[in-house]
């Protein structure tokens, strides 16, 4: 049985609902503005009693984040909830989430679904805990454990430990000149560290403290042979800051033949960064596995990437908070981790001894189900 096959095989027992679903999406609009849905009255809404969630990302312009909000829709129609959703106007918009969760307390809520977008929105998260809401965070989890009743997400370390594993084995004990293209530079976020820390890893790299980017040392060995680590560069996860931050490590250092990237928009802004310096042998991978990137693997783009499963954490998200309203349940984390682990999957058509993996075609059948 697969990752892919045994994650679904446990949500169905946490969650039966989840298995029936498969209503219309709703078209919701929005960036920085609300939008509300009643699906009160869909035939799997149980009594009179109306379950409000909230889903609170951190942007909409990432694909990533369209697919958390596709299934989080799928299940407030398949539950009968009513659902709101805010998103920030760029990855780490702190007070837009801020206000969408004193919105969501003022409503009265049953819960909140949230990828927090840094820090400050922590002490809001604690205040909407305390007026009784049901707060789970999706992909991210906050620094702050209290912030939050549980998390839904990849193993982000495990994500990017993959693919640094597939990277030291590719280079055949070549030497490894690395560009890391990180998140963000002014704000520390789980996801963040969690993925770089977890690629130098899996590359053999020991990194110093495991929560901070960018202070290990800058030359040494990896599993495979010497390394050079040019720099760490923040993306903010977009294209264009992709392109710029691969563009000041190539003025650092012209002989990069490692990247590394927080996620798939990043890896194409590196990629167009790469194309104009004229360096084709260059080893691009991240992180998410969206169908785009999945795409991005088939042409060639991007070596390897960790796939993960958004839509699937917003459906049980939502799940969750409709199932603890009427029946008193609750999700708990899985076993020998402080939260649900939705999967990961390594997506390569260059699969590597020892490491395993899913090609292109299995990806793009599953790409952010």
């Amino acid at each position: 049985m697969n990752q892919f096959t045994e994650r679904h095989s446990g949500h169905r027992l946490l969650w039966k609902g989840v298995a029936a679903m498969g209503a219309a999406a709703f078209v919701l609009t929005g960036c920085s503005n609300e939008s509300t849905v009643d699906a009160s009255e869909s035939p799997a809404a149980s009594g009179d009693e109306e379950i409000g969630v909230a889903l609170i990302l951190k942007t909409t312009t990432n694909p990533f984040f369209v697919a958390m909000q596709e299934g989080a829709e799928e299940a407030a129609a398949a539950e009968g909830a009513t659902l709101t959703v805010a998103a920030g106007r760029e990855d780490g918009d702190e007070d837009t989430q801020i206000q969408a969760i004193e919105n969501s307390i003022a409503r009265g809520d049953a819960g909140i679904l949230i990828t927090p977008s840094g820090q400050a929105v922590e002490d809001a998260l604690m205040k909407a805990r305390e007026a009784g809401l049901y707060v789970i965070a999706l992909d991210t989890p906050p620094s702050t454990e209290d912030a939050v009743d549980i998390t839904f997400a990849t193993d982000n370390f495990l994500a990017g430990q993959l693919i640094g594993e597939w990277t030291a084995t590719a280079l055949d004990g070549e030497d490894a000149v690395i560009g890391m293209l990180d998140l963000f530079d002014d704000k520390i976020v789980s996801v963040d560290y969690a993925r770089d820390q977890g690629f130098l890893t899996g590359m053999g790299i020991d990194v110093a403290d495991p929560q901070v980017n960018g202070d290990e040392a800058a030359t040494g060995s990896y599993t495979g042979g010497s390394y050079t680590i040019v720099g760490n560069e923040a993306t903010q996860g977009a294209e264009d800051g992709g392109r710029t931050a691969m563009e000041l490590l190539l003025a650092q250092n012209p002989d990069i033949n490692v990247v590394y990237t927080i996620n798939e928009p990043a890896a194409y802004g590196a990629k167009a960064a790469l194309d104009a310096a004229g360096k084709s042998d260059v080893l691009l991978v991240s992180v998410d596995g969206g169908c785009a990137g999945v795409d991005g693997v088939e042409s060639g783009v991007i070596g390897a990437t960790s796939q993960q499963y958004p839509l699937k954490m917003a459906e049980l998200g939502v799940a969750a908070i409709t199932e603890l309203v009427r029946t008193g349940t609750t999700p708990e984390v899985s076993e020998g981790l402080d939260f649900f682990n939705t999967g990961v999957a390594l997506v390569t058509d260059n699969p590597v001894d020892g490491l395993e993996s899913i090609d292109t075609a299995t990806g793009s059948e599953i790409c952010w189900g």
